[in-house]
């Protein structure tokens, strides 16, 4: 999607164009996020919280927006808990590679390839599930969050 310029935000930010597109991976709209599930799941139950808005930096929001958005991050982060029973979720805030403020949020399991190292430290091929296996993941997660 490099190089295409979101309508809305002017820029071409990956995420703010993903946000503006209609996507199976969408989870849920919270009031100034929405929740997907990355399309690599490699690492089972590895969800995105995109924030709406084109913020970089966590400190860019007033006090009332980041206490409503921690809030999101930790519903989504118990939901995956419910629907998954890892025995860790990890929190990721990075914005490196795409300067956008998004969470991923990341059930975590003692058998898994990188455990208990971060997922970062395990190149991997991407894991891509067939849609109806999406729309599977998508609808469990739907019903708990």
């Amino acid at each position: 999607m490099e190089g295409i310029i979101n309508k809305i935000t002017g820029t071409d930010c990956s995420i703010c164009i993903q946000l503006a597109t209609e996507s199976i991976f969408k989870i849920k709209e919270f009031t100034d996020s929405i929740l997907f599930l990355n399309e690599d799941q490699f690492f089972k139950g590895y969800c995105i919280l995109e924030y709406k808005k084109h913020i970089e930096e966590l400190f860019e929001l007033s006090e009332f927006e980041r206490n409503l958005y921690m809030k999101e991050v930790a519903h989504v982060a118990k939901s995956l808990q419910q629907a998954f029973r890892p025995d860790k979720i990890n929190y990721e805030l990075l914005g490196n590679k795409v300067p956008h403020l998004h969470w991923h949020i990341i059930p975590r399991f003692k058998g898994d390839p990188a455990w208990p190292e971060p997922v970062w430290s395990r190149p991997h091929l991407a894991v891509s599930l067939p849609t109806d296996q999406v729309v599977q993941v998508v609808s469990e997660i739907q019903k708990l969050i």
